[in-house]
C-alpha cells in the first residue's frame, strides 16, 4: 500500500520536499514507516536526534497506529510556540494581526474583564512562521474551546501568523473576556501556553545578515525520543 508522508519545517528542507510517498505492507503501522524513513540519507540523522510527533489523517497518532493504503503521515518535529471549539474565532493568517478587531469580538454587555495577549517579535529582523494548516486550526480551536469551559470564559479568539512577521509586529494575539478579571487572566495565559506547546507551528529566525535558523522547540505531545522511544 502507499502512504503519503509529510514533512514541515527542518524535515522538509532535508529532503528537499514537502512530501514523501512510501510503499508499505497491509498491515505497516506509523513505526514501520519511521523505520523506512530512517534508511533515507537525508532524514536519517534529523530522525535519530530529535523527539519527533505523528499525525495520521490531521489526528496524532503513536508508533503503533496502523495505517491504510492512501494515509496522510505527517511528521512534526519539536513545535516552536505549535473539531470546532464551543463559539471560540480561530484564524491562521498571512496578514497582519490587529489587537483592537480581536478585542472587539470577545467583548460581551456581561464581562467585567477583557484580556489581550500579544506575541511580538524581538531581537532579530523578522520570523517565518509555518504550519500545519489543516491540523493547527483543529487543534488551536480545541485549545480555546478548553480554556472557554475550564476558566468559565465569556468568549475568547486567537490568531496566528504564518510567513514572515517582521521586528515589532505581533505573530499571535489570544483575546479573552470573563465576568471577572482572575478567569480573565487564567484564560488567556493557559491558551497561549498550550499554543506553544500543542499547535504544530514551527518558526525561523531571519538574521539582518540573512542568515536564517529554525528556533528549537519542545516535542510535542507523544512524541518519539531520538532511538524509537515514547516522550
Amino acid at each position: 500500500m502507499k502512504v503519503r508522508i509529510r514533512l514541515f519545517a527542518i524535515l522538509r528542507e532535508l529532503a528537499g520536499s514537502d512530501w514523501i510517498e512510501l510503499d508499505l505492507r497491509e498491515g505497516a503501522t506509523v513505526a514501520d514507516a519511521l523505520k523506512q524513513l530512517g534508511d533515507q540519507p537525508a532524514l536519517a540523522g534529523a530522525l535519530q536526534r530529535m523527539a519527533i510527533q505523528m499525525a495520521v489523517n490531521h489526528d496524532y497518532a503513536s508508533a503503533s497506529t496502523e495505517l491504510d493504503d492512501e494515509d496522510e503521515l505527517a511528521l512534526i518535529p519539536p513545535l516552536s510556540g505549535g473539531a470546532p471549539g464551543g463559539g471560540a474565532h480561530v484564524r491562521l493568517t498571512d496578514q497582519r494581526l490587529s489587537p483592537e478587531a480581536l478585542s472587539n469580538l470577545v467583548a460581551n454587555p456581561q464581562a467585567g474583564a477583557i484580556v489581550v495577549f500579544q506575541g511580538v517579535t524581538r531581537d532579530v529582523s523578522s520570523l517565518d512562521y509555518e504550519a500545519y494548516a489543516e491540523m493547527a486550526e483543529r487543534r488551536l480551536a480545541l485549545i480555546m474551546a478548553d480554556c472557554i469551559e475550564r476558566h468559565q470564559l465569556l468568549s475568547a479568539a486567537l490568531e496566528h501568523r504564518i510567513g514572515t512577521v517582521p521586528l515589532g509586529e505581533p505573530s499571535v494575539i489570544v483575546a479573552v473576556s470573563a465576568a471577572h478579571r482572575d478567569e480573565a487572566f487564567a484564560g488567556a495565559r493557559e491558551a497561549i501556553d498550550r499554543v506553544k506547546s500543542e499547535a504544530p507551528i514551527w518558526k525561523r529566525e531571519l538574521e539582518q545578515d540573512g542568515s536564517r535558523r529554525w528556533v528549537q522547540g519542545t516535542p510535542a505531545p507523544g512524541a518519539i525520543k531520538p532511538g524509537g522511544e515514547p516522550e
